[in-house]
């Protein structure tokens, strides 16, 4: 009897990692695609897989995170990365791609592949027992955003990204900080305090409000950014609005004066082994350079190392952590599962690898295994992770950091040495993981 195919609703790059993962395993899959019958306000074509934004895959050193991130999917068969391969164009140690060739070259090969069928129709239900991959990215239709919020509940979806810039702990200067929670003893705490002076602040208000920015895309509308504003917006309300907001220096006492400073930035630590902190909300809508010039003008990230940098923009995405169990599918619908920015993570190459994983847990499920996440040692897994982990916070989308990573056993204190260990650890976990029975391709 022939094989019920598995149904995966978005031919994004998650959608097109899983179908490859499934096709790999002659397990026949349905890619249902609504463009170009119905367009979404960011694509331009009807292509799979098309790029609408940058035309950059980031690093492909795996001493940088997406570079790492990288190696393991091409480990595992990443379709995307073999022909981003063959499309690609001079970017120095990043991969950039010819966008229209590449969207091109992935639309055939998936036409060409006899175990997958793509559907050019707009899926507005949800079928409880039949294996569906949702991947249909961050402009997901009304429709279907209806059917996902009725299923998980009401409160299941947020629709844009706030997100702040992280850094990594050891390029702090910790001669200018102290660390103490508000109302604390100082030296007590989870937070970190940047203590402005007036002078500091002032000039560093101004910096913000003369900072070069990212325009909106028209559909990303002001509206949606209002209730968490960008920090250079609440810097140009008025000389004190940072002061009174993000930056008041309430509760707080710098231990080098015995006073509470004019101002603060904290810094919230990202992972329990506190090798990565954000910045206590400061999303924004700087562009890159100017985040690493702006915020440099801290006291104590005169040289820090941003592994993160900050964002707001449209993007709905589910509150995975309350929602999601490791396998990236509800708790009470175990036939359903969730890929790419839709689950949480951010980025090209993060949506590739969730797409991948998701792809090699049908698989896996189909042919009577019983599937794991790869490792925290791996790139893909520790990423995979932090959609699972509980936060008193609000859920806010991930990407690769090596700051994800776990550093058990790894006690290098030199950082080019100690990334080039972790990643040689990771490339070998994640070896071990693909080889194991119910994930390996039978060949």
């Amino acid at each position: 009897m022939r094989m019920k195919p598995v149904k995966v609703i978005g031919g994004g790059l998650a959608g097109c990692e899983a179908a490859w993962q499934l096709a790999r395993r002659n397990i026949p899959v349905q890619i249902h695609e609504m463009r170009p019958q119905r367009m979404t306000p960011a694509h331009r074509t009807g292509q799979l897989s098309e790029l609408v934004c940058s035309n950059s895959l980031k690093s492909v050193r795996i001493d940088r995170a997406h570079g790492l991130l990288k190696e393991e999917i091409r480990m595992a068969g990443s379709l995307l990365l073999d022909a981003a391969d063959e499309c690609s164009i001079p970017g120095g140690t990043a991969l950039v791609v010819d966008r229209v060739r590449f969207s091109t070259l992935v639309t055939s090969r998936l036409e060409a592949n006899p175990l997958v069928e793509i559907m050019r129709d707009e899926v507005k239900e949800l079928e409880p027992d039949v294996y569906t991959i949702v991947s249909a990215g961050p402009l997901v239709s009304d429709a279907l955003t209806e059917k996902i919020e009725k299923l998980l509940g009401s409160g299941s979806l947020s629709f844009y990204d706030a997100i702040a810039p992280t850094v990594d702990a050891e390029s702090l200067n910790r001669e200018r900080i102290f660390e103490q929670d508000r109302y604390s003893d100082p030296g007590e705490g989870s937070y970190i305090n940047c203590p402005f002076s007036k002078e500091e602040y002032k000039n560093f208000i101004e910096a913000l409000r003369s900072g070069r920015t990212v325009p909106l895309h028209p559909f990303e509308g002001k509206h949606l950014f209002e209730a968490c504003l960008p920090v250079e917006v609440l810097a140009s309300r008025g000389d004190q609005t940072l002061a009174f907001g993000p930056m008041k220096p309430v509760g707080l006492t710098d231990p080098r004066t015995g006073t509470r400073p004019y101002a603060v930035v904290q810094l919230r630590p990202e992972n329990m082994e506190k090798t990565l902190y954000s910045i206590v909300g400061f999303q924004t809508k700087l562009t890159h350079p100017e985040q690493k010039r702006v915020f440099r003008m801290i006291p104590g990230l005169e040289d820090a190392t941003f592994e993160r940098l900050g964002s707001i923009h449209r993007n709905t995405f589910l509150d995975s952590p309350r929602l999601l169990d490791e396998l990236q599918r509800p708790r009470r619908a175990p036939h359903l599962f969730f890929s790419g920015q839709l689950c949480g993570v951010e980025g090209y190459t993060e949506s590739m690898a969730s797409g991948v994983m998701t792809g090699i847990y049908v698989s896996s499920l189909i042919l009577g295994a019983v599937p794991e996440p790869p490792p925290a040692t791996t790139m893909t897994g520790a990423l995979l992770k932090q959609l699972t982990i509980p936060t008193r916070r609000p859920f806010q989308p991930v990407n690769a950091q090596f700051g994800l990573l776990s550093i058990e056993g790894i006690s290098e204190r030199n950082k080019k040495k100690k990334r080039e260990m972790l990643a040689r650890r990771a490339v070998e976990h994640m070896g071990s993981y693909l080889s194991q029975p119910g994930i390996a391709i039978n060949v």
